[in-house]
């Protein structure tokens, strides 16, 4: 598990240098054109977890492949739960409302610590690379996901690089939570007919 997390912030450094030259709580350029526009709050999270909705509801519960994507959704509940009480304790001021990154508990408008963005990417993944990443390596390239967003979000001056660093790290652990679960705790709570899968019914 730690293999592709280092490569996922190796990555975030890498594509996030020239904005960023000492790699450390620095503001981004700011630009968020061409293929950063991808990665725009809140649309990148949003669409991999429709994706993801999509595909727990098709496969059903009673499969790997459908029990990890349930997985993931437990995960991402669990961090949005966890990063809403990190930004209304921390209040950091995004790098679009100061200059500097220091400026903590400012009040309930600044929201930049930890990032959601990146903490939902990260918790959609990890209980994918954790499943299949021993058996097919490939999988690992998915870190690249939540990487890519960190960078984004650095460049936007949305965030501060320790807020994406902190919102991955909250991902992933929320990810590994999901994974202790035995049954999904949406698998749990919802009704068989739903979690069942609509594939069995073709």
């Amino acid at each position: 598990m730690i293999r592709p997390w280092v490569f996922a912030v190796a990555l975030f450094l890498a594509v996030s240098a020239y904005g960023c030259p000492n790699l450390i709580d620095c503001r981004g350029s700011g630009n968020h054109t061409s293929v950063w526009t991808i990665a725009q709050s809140p649309q990148f999270p949003t669409a991999l977890i429709g994706v993801t909705i999509a595909g727990a509801l098709w496969e059903g519960s009673e499969s790997r492949l459908g029990r990890t994507l349930w997985q993931s959704l437990d995960a991402s509940a669990v961090t949005g739960i966890a990063t809403f009480g990190l930004k209304e304790a921390f209040q950091r001021a995004r790098p679009s409302q100061s200059s500097s990154p220091d400026q903590w508990f400012s009040g309930p408008k600044h929201q930049s610590f930890p990032s959601g963005d990146v903490s939902a990417i990260a918790a959609l993944v990890t209980p994918f690379i954790a499943e299949y990443g021993g058996d097919h390596p490939s999988v690992w390239a998915l870190a690249a996901l939540p990487a890519f967003d960190m960078a984004a979000r650095v460049q936007a001056r949305a965030h501060w690089p320790t807020d994406v660093i902190a919102g991955a790290a909250v991902g992933v652990g929320g990810g590994l939570l999901a994974r202790q679960l035995k049954i999904p705790f949406f698998v749990v709570i919802l009704p068989s007919s739903v979690t069942v899968g609509l594939r069995t019914r073709f």
